[in-house]
Formats: structure tokens, C-alpha cells, sequence
């Protein structure tokens, strides 16, 4: 009797304190905090148990080996977020009038899901930061500052959750980039599975981070009444956030086209 009312008690302060409203957004950052350094530790475990090449890594390539598990758990985690929010779930759809303004729409899942992915931006930066640069330049660092700081407002202030998840959908990609990378320093770069991660990469971010984009700006286009009701920091992360991170996208998807075509030329 005792362990069942020890237990109750913890589901009841989880519930009526941790998981209430005015904590959710606190609470799902220090979940996301602590989910990252799990997904650290488990690829850490798994991968010295089970990929051979991981012993022969240098200390520097198994943290970075770690942290991109961290990366690949989140954007799995958010990317089945975000694209329920914007294509499945009817909280942003147009036809529901009587839920108020669709740039003011909001609910406990999706402040759980961006409250996660603060947390997870806080950790990786913060290991970005602490290992500069063996971890990523200055553009990592500028655009996680940049994501970082536009889904944190949108998860304390309610604002714009539907552009934020458009934006978020982009990190579909990266499992596709990290496990480039992981064939690469195993040593598999002449195998098929190499070539056809370099297709998969070019069509999720051609889809993710360009077309997607251009959608995101269509719709604030056409909700444009509804967006300059919102706080002036809101209104101008709307649109400075996603041009900046437009603008790196296209940089990137130069290199990645220049990546492919170079080994579409060594495999003829």
C-alpha cells in the first residue's frame, strides 16, 4: 500500500505541477535537455557494442560519432512533430474559425514538442560551443542561435507555432547528412548505399528546405492580417529567421549538388 500511494503521489505532482500549463513550457526544455544526453549516452553504449569501427575512432570522432545520435534522435522526434501539426492535425487548419487566429493557435503537445527541441538546441550548442570548432563553425553556431531563439519565443509566447513547425519539418534532413557522415568515417564511401544517401539528401532537401520554405512564405502571405497582429520581436523573427536560414539552405544545397555530381562522375 505504501508503494501504490508513493506512486500516486508522483503521478499526481507530475500531473497537477510538472505537466500543468504554466510549467509545460519549462518542464518540456528540461525534458529535451535530458533526452539529449541519453541519446548520448545510448549511441555511445550501443555503438562501441555493436559497430567495429567506432574503437578505431579518435576520442574528438566518437564525440562527434554521439553527438550526431543526439541529432538524429531529435530530428526524427520533431520532424513526426511537426509534420502531424501541418498536415495531419486540424489545430492550424483554416476550417477551424472558432479556435481564434491560426498565429495564435496552440496546444500542450505542441508547446511539448518545441519545449523538447529548446532543450535539445540549449545541448548541442552548448557541446558546439564548449568543442569549438571541432564540432561546427560559426554557421552551425549562427544557425542554431537563429532556430534556437525563434522556436524558444514561439514556446513561451504562443506566437506563430505553425510557421515554427513548417520551419522545423527541415529536420527531416538530417538523419539523411549524419548518416553521410558515418558512412564516411567507416570507411564505406564506395558503396551503394553512399551514392543513394547522396540522391536521398538531394530530394529531402530540395522537398524540406526549399520548396517548403517557399510554402511557408505563401501562407504568410496570405494570413499576412492575422501575422502583423502579433508582438513586433514575433513579427520580424517570422520573417528574418526563415530568409537567414533560406539563405544558408541554398549555400548548402550548392555543395550538396556539387558532392552529388562529383560521385555520379567517379561512379561512370
Amino acid at each position: 500500500m505504501d508503494i501504490k500511494s508513493y506512486q500516486n503521489h508522483a503521478e499526481g505532482l507530475v500531473k497537477d505541477y510538472l505537466l500543468a500549463d504554466p510549467f509545460l513550457p519549462y518542464t518540456s526544455v528540461l525534458v529535451g535537455i535530458f533526452l539529449s544526453k541519453m541519446a548520448y549516452d545510448l549511441t555511445k553504449s550501443f555503438s562501441s557494442i555493436h559497430i567495429k569501427s567506432y574503437s578505431a575512432l579518435t576520442k574528438m570522432k566518437k564525440i562527434e560519432w554521439n553527438n550526431r545520435g543526439i541529432s538524429t534522435l531529435h530530428a526524427i522526434f520533431i520532424s513526426l512533430m511537426a509534420l502531424n501539426f501541418v498536415f495531419l492535425s486540424d489545430l492550424f487548419s483554416g476550417q477551424r474559425s472558432l479556435q481564434g487566429l491560426v498565429v495564435f493557435r496552440s496546444s500542450p503537445l505542441s508547446i511539448f514538442g518545441l519545449g523538447v527541441s529548446v532543450g535539445y538546441f540549449l545541448a548541442d550548442l552548448g557541446m558546439i560551443i564548449w568543442l569549438y570548432p571541432s564540432l561546427g563553425g560559426s554557421e552551425y553556431i549562427l544557425h542554431h542561435c537563429l532556430s534556437g531563439v525563434a522556436v524558444a519565443y514561439s514556446l513561451f509566447s504562443g506566437e506563430a507555432q505553425l510557421y515554427t513547425y513548417m520551419v522545423l519539418i527541415s529536420e527531416v534532413t538530417t538523419p539523411e547528412i549524419n548518416l553521410r557522415w558515418y558512412l564516411d568515417i567507416s570507411g564505406l564511401k564506395r558503396y551503394k548505399a553512399y551514392l543513394i544517401n547522396g540522391v536521398a539528401i538531394f530530394l529531402a532537401w530540395f522537398t524540406a528546405r526549399i520548396l517548403l520554405f517557399i510554402y511557408m512564405f505563401y501562407h504568410v502571405y496570405v494570413h499576412h492580417d492575422q501575422v502583423v497582429m502579433m508582438h513586433t520581436i514575433g513579427y520580424l523573427l517570422v520573417f528574418v529567421v526563415p530568409i537567414a536560414l533560406s539563405v544558408m539552405n541554398l549555400m548548402w544545397f550548392g555543395k550538396i549538388v556539387k558532392g552529388l555530381m562529383k560521385t555520379l562522375e567517379k561512379r561512370q
